[in-house]
């Protein structure tokens, strides 16, 4: 036990120590000796690509503001108000010093996951020979993976529209753990690396992910089919439709992750209620303390971030009472004693059971690759109407929602499969990149049309001081 609490100690401390540096990409590196004993047994290997991960779900990054927070009050999910927090984000104030201070946690938060990430590909190289050779593929494969998904996330923020930003400097691409400033990569070049890490990564996941040989509890890891849906995800956001549309199919297929069941979702036992559809992760993170802040923050009692029945109702529009995502998640706030008819959504509000064994806990999750996102880009990537609709009609039949016509145009089908990232990823964090992927000129519930520059969250002054490479 204490050899496990010095490994897991040296492990936070790399990370921690990894955002001490003025230059957000300047990386302090260990002592020798400290890494000896980190990167010495296949467990510490382990131990560190955890510690990657623990990075992901903290709230400067997918624990909040790349899901429930910050990305979702950009996409308008809150009406929010002047006296509460996210009000200038709401406002899409890019220059308060709000979203310059937010801007600046994911942005130094995340450089630091990525230089962890690296260090652990940097070590199955150098210390190839502590490995199993499956221990190599997957460790690897997994901080390959880990990596070309926070540098793609950086990107969807801080970088241009993808078409008319194809040539244009968006974000370093950072392989290596050292002081030294990056050029910065153009959108499209960002996109080709991204791609490259996620094909090694399938590569070497491939035949061997616990996942494809029986184990089904590896949707709290990047595993082979959470590498193909971010590849489905990553080509949809190139226009490449039959790249996306043959990695989405490939997740499809699986028969891995089995939508929620009505039961499940609906369940009148609060503690086994199934908010989160865990069935369906194809990837999400456990943040182990999420509770501290989304119960009851952001959601409950006094707070502002949510909006109000009538709104929820526009949003799951007239079938709203029959959508599980409606009736079974958009609650009455008894923390108010519902005296004004107050509702929040309880996505990520549970209780659980107090046996309940921690995977087995459905409080702690926050999406992050989901099987309704692989069906939406299955439709967008559909060659006929027709069979956009058929993909789009298989996730509303298990939102308990009638089918659409299939007489629908492209127009009508494109309408709709809006309409379902509105509904499905509600305080994910994930409409504000469909938003601006799409171009989408006014948001839902904006009254005005947006400026396409107000999708590009401004690069740090910090790492424009000491990046000269942006001129």
């Amino acid at each position: 036990m204490k050899n496990f609490q010095y490994i897991l100690a040296v492990v936070l401390s790399l990370m921690l120590t990894l955002s001490s540096c003025k230059n957000y990409l300047d990386v302090n590196p260990k002592s020798s000796v400290a890494e000896d004993q980190l990167f010495n047994s296949e467990v510490g290997f382990q131990q560190a690509l955890d510690g990657v991960y623990s990075i992901f779900a903290s709230p400067s990054l997918f624990g909040d503001h790349l899901s429930m927070g910050f990305t979702s009050a950009l996409a308008q999910n809150y009406a929010i108000i002047s006296t509460m927090p996210l009000y200038e984000s709401y406002r899409l104030n890019y220059s308060s010093a709000e979203v310059v201070g937010i801007g600046n946690q994911i942005w130094s938060t995340g450089y630091n996951a990525i230089a962890g990430a690296n260090k652990v590909i940097q070590n199955t190289e150098q210390k190839r020979n502590i490995l199993s050779d499956n221990g190599y593929r997957r460790i690897r494969g997994e901080a390959l993976a880990l990596r070309a998904y926070m540098h793609f996330e950086l990107l969807r923020l801080f970088g241009p529209e993808y078409n008319s930003g194809l040539n244009k400097k968006a974000i370093p691409y950072k392989t290596s753990v050292d002081q030294f400033t990056v050029l910065p990569s153009t959108t499209q070049d960002v996109v080709i690396k991204v791609l490259a890490d996620l094909t090694e990564a399938e590569q070497l996941l491939m035949n061997i992910d616990p996942i494809l040989t029986g184990q089904t509890n590896r949707n709290n890891k990047l595993n082979y089919y959470a590498i193909k849906a971010l590849q489905a995800r990553v080509n949809l956001y190139a226009g490449d439709k039959a790249k996306a549309s043959a990695a989405a199919k490939t997740v499809v297929d699986s028969g891995k992750f089995p939508f929620v069941t009505n039961a499940a979702a609906t369940n009148s036992d609060p503690r086994v209620k199934d908010r989160i559809y865990v069935t369906e992760q194809i990837f999400g993170l456990r943040v182990t303390n999420l509770k501290n802040w989304a119960d009851p923050g952001y959601f409950r009692g006094a707070s502002t971030m949510r909006r109000t029945t009538s709104d929820y109702q526009v949003i799951y529009e007239s079938t709203a009472s029959i959508d599980i995502r409606y009736s079974a998640r958009i609650e009455a706030d008894a923390s108010n004693g519902n005296v004004s008819g107050i509702v929040f959504p309880s996505k990520f509000w549970q209780t659980y059971p107090g046996t309940a064994l921690t995977d087995a806990r459905l409080d702690q999750w926050v999406p992050m690759l989901r099987l309704s996102e692989m069906y939406y880009i299955l439709a967008e990537c559909a060659a006929t109407p027709a069979e956009g609709l058929a993909y789009l009609n298989m996730v509303r039949t298990n939102r308990n929602l009638p089918l659409l016509p299939t007489t629908y145009n492209q127009t009508q089908l494109n309408t709709e499969i809006t309409k379902e990232y509105q509904k499905e990823f509600y305080a994910e964090g994930q409409l504000f990149f469909y938003y601006k992927r799409k171009n989408t000129l006014r948001m839902q519930f904006m009254t005005a049309n947006l400026s396409l520059s107000q999708y590009v969250l401004p690069i740090p002054d910090s790492e424009l001081e000491f990046n000269p490479n942006y001129n």
